[in-house]
């Protein structure tokens, strides 16, 4: 897997997007990648006002470009928060989404980080449409999307796998983001018409048997995956559940004192391709931790990931 070189971190200058600023500074000092922050401004809005604006317009339109510059490098000249990392700063105008997007291309960066909540255009990014947009739009870069103040590195990733290539990706990823953090690989199934085999008359102790197998099948295959990603025995701790993913990610995130969750933008199956996929759309959703989105169709083939 490509090294961590650069990272982007995207603010719109807010107190709660500050969040996601501090931790790029984090992942920064931690993988001496290159840091770059953006603040994207939509000052072409003021083209609306020309006719009350009048000849000043233009000069309202420098003004606030040189006051969000002037906030942005105040924010990341700060000692108490940059952690030694001297980040460039960038200021781009155009609609924040489009021009996120564009600065990641150019940058190449190797990580997106953005807020779940902002004052602005990442205002209730995790339940509107924001996130879900600039991820579809991202989809050759990992997008960490940061919901806590981070008060030191990561020290305990929950990195939910389903054997697709995006599962190897993600250890890997977690791996090389934070390499001595502690590692749960979780794995959730659930028994195809489970309900349906009750109301057919099937009994319950042949479905127990039906799940045990299951658990012990899917038990190996964690094995085998985190064998394939470069994981020795006593790095990650297995845990294989029964239910519904969505709740059990939930749960295990508590349970485990889970401080990122590292899950993948597409699974196995074409119905999860067409947009985020429900599980992970509800992850972003109901985490309470931070949440890091991998994308295995948008990165290089890895042929050594599957189990």
């Amino acid at each position: 897997m490509k090294p961590i070189t650069r990272i982007l971190a995207a603010t719109d200058l807010s107190a709660p997007a500050r969040h996601a600023v501090d931790r790029g500074f984090c992942i920064a000092a931690d993988t001496h990648a290159r840091y770059t922050v953006m603040h994207a401004t939509e000052l072409d809005a003021l083209d609306s006002l020309s006719d009350l604006l009048g000849a000043d317009s233009r000069e309202i339109k420098r003004r606030l470009a040189d006051d969000a510059r002037a906030t942005l490098l105040r924010l990341l000249a700060d000692p108490a928060h940059n952690r030694g990392v001297a980040a460039d700063a960038r200021i781009v105008s155009g609609a924040p989404l489009k021009v996120i997007a564009e600065e990641a291309d150019a940058l190449d960066a190797d990580l997106l980080i953005v807020g779940a909540r902002g004052e602005s255009f990442l205002r209730h990014a995790l339940l509107g449409s924001t996130a879900s947009r600039l991820l579809r739009k991202s989809v050759q870069r990992p997008v960490l999307v940061v919901k806590q103040a981070p008060h030191e590195s990561y020290r305990c990733l929950l990195i939910p796998v389903d054997f697709s290539p995006a599962s190897a990706q993600a250890i890997r990823l977690g791996r090389q983001l934070v390499p001595k953090a502690e590692i749960v690989l979780l794995h959730v199934f659930e028994l195809p018409y489970e309900g349906k085999l009750r109301f057919a008359g099937v009994e319950d102790g042949v479905i127990h048997g039906f799940l045990e197998t299951a658990r012990r099948e899917r038990r190996q295959q964690l094995h085998q995956l985190a064998a394939s990603a470069e994981l020795a025995s006593g790095d990650y701790a297995p845990l294989v559940r029964h239910g519904d993913p969505a709740q059990l990610i939930a749960a295990v995130e508590q349970e485990q004192a889970c401080d990122l969750v590292i899950v993948g933008k597409h699974g196995r199956h074409t119905a999860e391709d067409l947009l985020l996929g429900s599980v992970t759309k509800r992850v972003l959703a109901e985490s309470q931790c931070d949440v890091l989105v991998i994308n295995a169709a948008g990165a290089p083939e890895d042929h050594g990931s599957d189990a």
